[in-house]
């Protein structure tokens, strides 16, 4: 445990640029959106109030599409994506964020507040983001 460390939490470590895509566009589209974004993960938007967020990374892209030989024109984004995905608040101190990281081998995780997503964390952020400013 980091002795004498102040607090640092999921919001000050977040990214708050991250791409989003509805459901229904094709893996394509997905794939077009990642590229001009330069990330390997989007979004999949909620379809009404009562739904919940998901998530499609380029690892799906891979082991659900491409390993699969499938056309990513003919595949939509709803089939191969994860939902309901875990979110964290964005008060959540980042040794708990990371072990909630740890124990659910995730790759991203939403920050959620309010119902809305406002960033996105991932393990790079709360090593190179986070630990990195207890040591400065």
């Amino acid at each position: 445990m980091i002795e004498n460390s102040k607090l640092i939490r999921v919001k000050d470590v977040m990214k708050t640029d991250f791409g989003t895509i509805d459901g229904i566009a094709t893996v394509a589209e997905a794939l077009k959106k990642m590229k001009a974004l330069k990330t390997a993960v989007l979004i999949v938007n909620k379809r009404n109030e009562h739904d919940e967020y998901g998530m499609v990374t380029s690892a799906d892209i891979a082991r659900h599409v491409l390993a699969k030989d499938r056309a990513p024109d003919r595949v939509n984004v709803y089939e191969i994506m994860s939902k309901p995905i875990i979110s964290v608040h964005p008060d959540m101190d980042i040794r708990y964020c990371s072990r909630l990281f740890a124990n659910y081998n995730l790759v991203r995780a939403p920050v959620l507040e309010n119902n809305k997503i406002i960033g996105m964390v991932s393990p790079n952020s709360l090593v190179l983001d986070g630990l990195y400013k207890t040591f400065q």
